[in-house]
């Protein structure tokens, strides 16, 4: 329990001492999950004060804006989180794909800030983290590593980011201008499909007790905060757009596989609308669909292994998308030609391309792609919504946009190249590398993570196993009351 970072007792006195004295001295009060799903309850006295602060600055107030329902426009929160439904004539497809943005987060602007927090905080509150000697480290393939070294920051930690050499600068400039010291990032050979390689960098740094390993892919906390607080998120977005169409139902929650903590709200959304859950990956790196291997470019993505937190006896489809469209439609989307061909050609309001459109990181278009090819395989129609997220946005892969340029264009992106990009990467998709998974096939999944777990990362067997049982992720949803009582335990003690 302590390992994985779910204890719900005080295991060390002195360490929560230390974050309480820290606490006090920032004058920083935490969020609880319940306030993270449900902002309207956070007290009124904060959210007025959340008007004079800038969401992208570190100040302990920001750890408020934690959640889906950010107004980027006022500052204020907004009563449906920030979503698009595309119009049948950009997807191709008479179902609603109804698009959750992420970037509307505070400080990275990207969804991976929260489960950095959820992953923290049950251990400042269980003393399990000591702020005054330990370190948080958080490897990532991106944006979870800037969601750590942002709520350390915030809380007073020490910051360590692990992150692939290959992952785009942007990532890198926000990184530097974040950590306490530039030693604090520290890059591992490779790039997206590298996961194995970061393992081994953290293996390195746990030899030193004062390094504390928090491991998207195995923290618990990713996995319940997205169930608890994006999964209800997904659920308002939803209600919200069925009011409009009271025939509408739920097909489908899709979403890349990444750490597979956003997976988890395919789970509450399974559980509220019986909706399937479809995972997507690049098919330049086929695990799930093939045990496959490989490099590819949809950054945000860590494959080649599955993650322990991945329910992958509760998935339902498996579907696979090339980080060639990923690359090329992010040229269309933020170039002035292809945006002129959008408009002008295509006839899509500005606002669409502008707005949404230009909103769009490469594992978000990924997970559009991923919507649509579901869609064409199960026929679905007018009254079938999907629903997906966009992580983070088109801001992070400028350079990334630059270098597709240059190898898929040449250097020149012009009206030929947005048309040939349209229709090849976006009108032309199709159903190949969809899988539908039996029991058979689940279990076949399922079983590709003991290579990782137990031979290499060293897991209990039995730990390992009992993941297989639906009994075993419902019952860890009890965790998030009792972190609950021991935040506001801590916010008592000082407040």
């Amino acid at each position: 329990m302590t390992q994985a970072g779910l204890e719900t007792q005080v295991v060390d006195q002195d360490a929560l001492d230390s974050t309480i004295a820290r606490l006090r001295q920032s004058n920083t009060a935490l969020p609880t999950f319940s306030q993270l799903r449900d902002p309207e309850t956070i007290p009124q006295p904060i959210i007025d004060s959340l008007m004079d602060i800038s969401p992208d600055e570190p100040d302990p107030l920001n750890l408020f804006r934690v959640h889906w329902h950010n107004d980027r426009a006022t500052g204020g929160l907004k009563e449906v989180p920030d979503h698009v439904v595309l119009p049948p004539e950009l997807t191709g497809v008479p179902s609603p794909i109804i698009v959750l943005f992420g970037d509307t987060f505070p400080m990275i602007r990207a969804h991976k800030v929260l489960p950095a927090y959820a992953c923290l905080v049950p251990r400042l509150v269980s003393g399990q983290f000591d702020p005054e000697k330990h370190r948080a480290v958080w490897p990532s393939t991106g944006n979870y590593c800037r969601g750590g070294v942002a709520i350390s920051r915030i809380l007073d930690c020490r910051g360590v980011a692990v992150l692939p050499e290959g992952m785009s600068q942007e990532r890198f400039d926000w990184l530097e201008d974040w950590v306490v010291e530039r030693s604090d990032i520290i890059r591992t050979p490779g790039t997206e499909s590298n996961v194995k390689e970061i393992y081994d960098a953290c293996a390195q740094l746990a030899q030193d007790p004062e390094n504390v390993i928090f491991n998207q892919f195995s923290e618990f906390g990713n996995y319940l905060v997205h169930f608890e607080v994006t999964g209800a998120a997904m659920a308002k977005v939803f209600e919200t757009v069925k009011a409009a169409n009271p025939s509408l139902q739920l097909s489908a929650f899709v979403a890349t596989s990444g750490s597979a903590g956003t997976l988890a709200a395919g789970d509450y959304l399974k559980e509220q609308f019986g909706s399937a859950i479809a995972v997507a990956e690049p098919v330049e790196c086929p695990t799930l669909l093939y045990n496959g291997y490989g490099e590819h470019n949809i950054q945000g993505i860590g494959d080649k292994h599955i993650p322990y937190i991945h329910n992958a006896m509760n998935t339902d489809f498996i579907i696979g998308v090339s980080d060639s469209s990923s690359d090329a439609l992010n040229v269309l989307f933020n170039t002035e030609a292809g945006r002129s061909f959008l408009t002008d050609r295509k006839a899509f309001a500005p606002q669409l391309v502008e707005e949404t459109l230009g909103r769009l990181g490469l594992s978000s278009i990924a997970n559009i792609l991923a919507a649509i090819k579901l869609s064409k395989y199960l026929k679905l129609s007018s009254n079938d919504a999907l629903i997906t997220v966009a992580t983070d946005s088109a801001q992070m892969y400028g350079t990334e946009r630059e270098k597709a340029m240059s190898s898929a264009f040449g250097g020149h992106f012009d009206d030929l190249d947005a048309a040939e990009t349209f229709g090849r990467h976006l009108a032309a998709t199709d159903t190949a590398d969809v899988a539908e998974l039996s029991m058979q096939d689940r279990e076949r999944v399922f079983n590709l993570g003991y290579f990782t777990w137990v031979e290499q990362q060293g897991v209990d067997f039995n730990s390992f196993v009992e993941r297989k049982n639906q009994s075993f992720w419902k019952n860890l949803r009890a965790l998030l009351p009792q972190w609950d009582a021991m935040i506001e335990d801590i916010n008592r003690s000082w407040l």
